[in-house]
């Protein structure tokens, strides 16, 4: 929790952000979880199911995907005003690609002991991640929650996010193809490097033959548009660390980066991209 004047300011996001414990622990941003559902159940994300668990399940079914429940939502808010939280800030993934945000939204307005100022970061896993992690730092040296906004909205529009992946299979499956659908040609093993655009869906950045060319163009769009500029990097994976490591290093070599994480995406965003995704979020740090 942070001490903001008079105010105690609690962060609050949700388990599609993909930061890592250490990461949530060291700020205490606390998370509500997303819900898979399977053959054999439903879980919260990354609390009662993980990763691995998604991909061994992918072999068999296609699980679903749901909103956090109402219900986790205002119990924690609660639990955050029991503990002394005056102010909530929740950080929500894009609500053009869930209706998370929506559902917060709602729910702040209704909730009547604290206020709950909710944004839609317009992206999804690390790009709403580093956005979560801006807001932990600028509320530890005593930014206003207004100003902390206000500075999320200036770093989105400065941040790209952008991955490739195995097969479109899982996106399309899900309802998650977006603008994405239409640029793929099987026969010729056309793979789009997809990305989280302004309107926070996803769409086609450039495309190329084969996994690894367009994971060299997906870097190649990186180095072009943040050369000379102090950077935040986030790598993330879809069970493929060893991969993950190898990108990172290429953008420490290319990029001026003053700070970095790699982290696997979350069960509920494993389900619709599979395993073997690599993917990059960058935005300003200066």
């Amino acid at each position: 929790m942070f001490e903001i004047g008079t105010e105690r300011v609690a962060l609050v996001s949700d388990t599609a952000c993909d930061l890592p414990d250490d990461v949530l622990a060291r700020y205490d941003i606390r998370l509500v979880s997303l819900r898979v559902a399977t053959s054999r159940g439903e879980y919260r994300d990354r609390l009662e199911i993980d990763t691995d668990r998604v991909y061994e399940l992918l072999k068999a079914e296609l699980p679903k995907t749901s909103l956090p429940l109402p219900g986790d939502v205002t119990a924690l808010y609660r639990q955050l005003h029991e503990e002394g939280a005056t102010r909530i800030l929740h950080i929500c993934m894009s609500g053009s690609l869930s209706g998370t945000y929506n559902m917060v939204s709602v729910l702040a307005d209704e909730t009547a002991d604290i206020r709950v100022d909710v944004v839609d970061t317009q992206t999804l896993s690390c790009g709403t991640g580093l956005l979560v992690l801006e807001a932990a730092e600028c509320l530890e040296q005593g930014m206003s929650v207004e100003d902390v906004i206000e500075r999320l909205r200036e770093r989105r529009r400065h941040q790209l996010g952008a991955f490739v992946i195995r097969t479109l299979e899982f996106l399309r499956k899900g309802g998650r193809i977006g603008l994405v659908e239409g640029v793929v040609g099987s026969l010729l093993q056309i793979k789009p490097v997809i990305y989280v655009n302004d309107d926070g869906v996803y769409a086609t950045l450039v495309k190329a033959r084969g996994f690894a060319r367009a994971l060299t163009a997906m870097q190649d769009e990186f180095f072009k548009r943040y050369q000379g500029r102090k950077v935040r990097v986030a790598i993330v994976h879809g069970a493929a660390y060893e991969d993950a490591k190898a990108l990172l290093a290429t953008f420490r070599q290319k990029l001026d980066v003053v700070s970095d994480l790699i982290a696997p995406v979350s069960p509920a965003l494993a389900i619709h991209t599979g395993p073997g995704l690599l993917g990059a979020i960058v935005q300003y740090a200066d």
